[in-house]
């Protein structure tokens, strides 16, 4: 694909960045940014992520869904993927059928996101081998596993199913986040901030326009240059959301088809 990154997950519609969203999404620009998947955690944010994704037209995708710890129903709303999962942290989840509760309201929206053919965008905190487990046991095909902080053993099962996964600035802070970049294949690796959580520096409000940064640390870790990584992470946000495609190609030349057929 021709320049620029793509943001898999971040949180525009957050109330962190309600007074200044324009200039955010100015530098989001300027550092080469060409589209957003801003993604939604309770359902008092859907019509803000939808709002947004026509004042921001061709830059901006809504993802909508719910926070593990929350529930509601999604069925109305039109996004590009939606945005669910599992966390069992033990301060959120201390008791177990809390977390029975959350994977009865994670197969709903995944039952949800098969009817309207959508990839979904999947929390997993503490939680990721029961995650994926729940994804493979319902036949979801495309699937992103954002900010993921599982084992390498466990991520290679996901790798197998065919699902992606992100990493946001913070991955940086943390040498065991690099073990398991490195055993996952190029191929499945996608670029997001979670802005505006998970920045370089965790006193600091993270930005979209720190996509480079996140870029910058895999290259480092896989031993590629960071061009390489924003090509291949790139076509892989596109591969896994088609209609990311399909709005950048609204507004550029068509030149993912022909970006492929060069690479074969």
């Amino acid at each position: 694909m021709d320049g620029g990154f793509i943001d898999c997950h971040c949180h525009i519609s957050a109330a962190e960045f309600t007074k200044d969203t324009d200039d955010v999404i100015k530098r989001a620009k300027e550092a080469g940014v060409r589209m957003l998947i801003s993604v939604t955690e309770e359902a008092s944010e859907f019509e803000m992520a939808v709002q947004l994704s026509k004042s921001y037209s061709g830059l901006l995708a809504p993802c909508v869904g719910i926070h593990p710890v929350q529930c509601s129903d999604s069925r109305q709303h039109r996004s590009v993927t939606i945005q669910i999962g599992l966390d069992f942290t033990p301060w959120y989840t201390p008791y177990p059928q809390q977390r029975a509760e959350q994977q009865q309201v994670f197969r709903k929206q995944l039952e949800i996101a098969k009817e309207m053919d959508l990839p979904v965008n999947v929390h997993s905190r503490s939680a990721a081998r029961q995650t994926i487990s729940v994804l493979k046991e319902q036949g979801i095909g495309r699937a992103l596993l954002h900010n993921f902080a599982g084992r390498p053993s466990v991520a290679m099962e996901g790798v197998k199913a065919g699902y992606c996964f992100s990493f946001p600035p913070a991955a940086c802070r943390n040498e065991q986040r690099a073990t398991v970049i490195k055993q996952i294949p190029l191929e499945h690796i996608c670029l997001e901030t979670d802005s505006p959580a998970l920045g370089p520096d965790k006193h600091v409000r993270n930005e979209p326009k720190n996509i480079v940064l996140s870029c910058e640390y895999i290259a480092k870790v896989k031993s590629l240059t960071p061009e390489k990584v924003r090509e291949a992470t790139t076509w892989n946000a596109v591969r896994l959301f088609p209609r990311i495609g399909k709005i950048l190609n609204q507004m550029t030349e068509p030149v993912l088809e022909t970006d492929q057929q060069n690479k074969k």
